[in-house]
């Protein structure tokens, strides 16, 4: 592709974070914006599985802590709704309702009952993104439940608790978004080509995987390209 097309593509914005990164080559500014994306693309397969396995872990969990395997539709009127989650922010005084779980959980029955699908806790559970379930490792709703989520960790560190399991989720959650909103992963703050960002990424969810049981990152060996994506794109 002709770099006038490729920038007429991909806008001249976009393009011109990665001309200035490469000191106006136009054909490594090119090549590392494929790499960006093929750096993404090595993520996907490793996210998916660990979004399926987190929400499945703290599924099981909760299913047993609350006794119902619908609990992710009957807490909706439990700790979902829990007075503690009415609050006064300090700094504004105004009154907050943190509702958030209640209102992802509302939306993925709306998304349902518009398809004409029957609502069940397996449909709904999905339904939900990564942020609902990194939400539950969150102080407010942590100790609604008694701190059970982290029993999905059967191999944590000692000293590891919730804070260290939330930070890590956090970065996860964050990277998600940006690979999922083509965002570029490949720079540092003052806009030159840096990798650590990804990597340090990949390795807290190597982390969380780990935790969860140490097989998952067996499991993932042969599906994990993305440090080899990573020494391929530093040679642009």
């Amino acid at each position: 592709m002709k770099f006038k097309d490729f920038r007429h593509y991909f806008s001249s914005p976009r393009v011109s974070r990665y001309l200035a990164a490469t000191h106006n080559s136009k054909s490594r500014s090119a090549k590392l914006y494929k790499a960006n994306l093929k750096i993404a693309q090595a993520f996907h397969p490793l996210l998916g599985v660990l979004e399926v396995v987190l929400r499945n872990r703290i599924n099981d969990v909760l299913a047993a802590y609350f006794t119902d395997p619908d609990w992710i539709i009957n807490q909706k009127a439990g700790f979902m709704t829990d007075p503690s989650l009415r609050y006064r922010n300090k700094k504004t005084q105004r009154i907050t309702v943190n509702h958030f779980l209640l209102t992802e959980v509302e939306k993925a029955e709306r998304r349902l009952r518009k398809n004409n699908a029957v609502i069940t806790s397996g449909k709904i559970i999905a339904e939900q993104t990564l942020g609902f379930w990194t939400d539950l490792f969150e102080v407010h709703h942590y100790k609604l439940l008694r701190g059970k989520p982290i029993q999905i960790f059967r191999s944590l560190p000692s000293g590891y608790g919730r804070k260290e399991v939330s930070d890590e989720l956090a970065i996860i959650r964050k990277f998600r978004n940006r690979i999922n909103h083509n965002e570029p992963v490949c720079f540092d703050n003052q806009n030159n080509i840096n990798f650590s960002k990804p990597l340090d990424v990949h390795q807290s969810m190597m982390h969380i995987l780990s935790w969860i049981d140490p097989e998952l990152v067996n499991f993932l060996g042969d599906m994990d390209r993305v440090s080899r994506v990573i020494n391929a794109a530093r040679v642009i």
